[in-house]
């Protein structure tokens, strides 16, 4: 009998989450901002899948005697210093800069989830130690504090991830810190002790599911930021490192010809800017549809 009620709950959370997610992606289809910013980002993701297929030029064999060229029939956004065709690079650099935001935000959130998670939990001691600490890391602008890690850990892509995960992990802990306080006094996560259930299971079973909504949010704007930053290494020299096509080393390298050549640098930043503005607009458009009181506004 108790197994039956077990999964006749477990049925029911299903059916809930679906229809909840269901509700929320038609609130998010219904802002045109959102709807605009999810079909850039969809658009960004199948250009990183599928964007060999597309390239009129390999994106790192270049012809000296055409450097410099500005927008034509044979290279639509023009070459670049050494005669490289920039669309095929710029095409070439979604998937890195889309590779570098997604994984430093997944790892940054993994562990920002579990350093907030035991901080709002158990509190005390624990939570004043925690929180310090990261109150520390925030204590630094997060660009100087990547560059400073950057300093210590070298260049190149990977290491790019390592420091902009470490310097916004506070961000997701703080999140889910102030999410478990105001949650973990209520009557589930109550019961869910009473019944036995040990503290992981609580957090990651009961509490966390009922707060991600913020924390979802956070996530998705964290994207752009550490697709900006990323770009700003780039720029720096510290960062991604040539030959790839990364938009923010190809903004650096393209500075010293803007004068003569503006395509250099313009169309990479047109690239930043509407990766970084797509995923903003359906940042916000996901916090309108996630937020109670802001669903009951409209």
């Amino acid at each position: 009998m108790e197994t039956n009620v077990e999964s006749n709950t477990a049925i029911n959370k299903k059916i809930g989450r679906r229809s909840r997610t269901k509700e929320c992606l038609q609130l998010v289809i219904r802002n045109k901002a959102a709807l605009i910013g999810l079909i850039i980002i969809i658009l960004l993701i199948l250009i990183a899948i599928l964007g060999k297929l597309f390239m009129p030029y390999n994106p790192y064999v270049g012809d000296l005697s055409q450097s410099l060229q500005g927008p034509s029939y044979n290279h639509i956004l023009g070459t670049d210093e050494q005669g490289r065709d920039i669309l095929s690079r710029i095409i070439d650099g979604t998937k890195i800069s889309l590779r570098v935001g997604v994984t430093s935000v997944a790892i940054a959130l993994s562990i920002g989830t579990v350093v907030g998670s035991i901080a709002g939990y158990y509190g005390g001691k624990i939570d004043t130690i925690l929180m310090r600490i990261m109150d520390i890391v925030l204590a630094f602008p997060s660009l100087l504090l990547a560059i400073a890690f950057m300093s210590a850990l070298g260049k190149g892509i990977d290491k790019a991830v390592i420091a902009i995960s470490i310097v916004t992990i506070p961000e997701y802990a703080r999140i889910v810190r102030g999410c478990i306080f105001s949650v973990k006094e209520n009557e589930y996560v109550q019961a869910a002790k009473v019944i036995g259930n040990s503290d992981i299971k609580i957090i990651f079973k009961h509490i966390l599911p009922n707060i991600m909504s913020p924390i979802v949010v956070r996530a998705t704007l964290g994207i752009s930021t550490a697709i900006l930053e990323t770009s700003a290494l780039g720029f720096l020299g510290l960062g991604v490192q040539p030959p790839l096509a990364e938009w923010g080393s190809m903004l650096g390298a393209g500075r010293g010809y803007f004068y003569n050549a503006p395509h250099i640098v313009l169309f990479p930043g047109i690239a930043i800017t509407i990766t970084v503005l797509a995923f903003n607009l359906f940042g916000d458009g996901l916090r309108d549809a996630l937020d109670p009181k802001l669903k009951n506004r409209g």
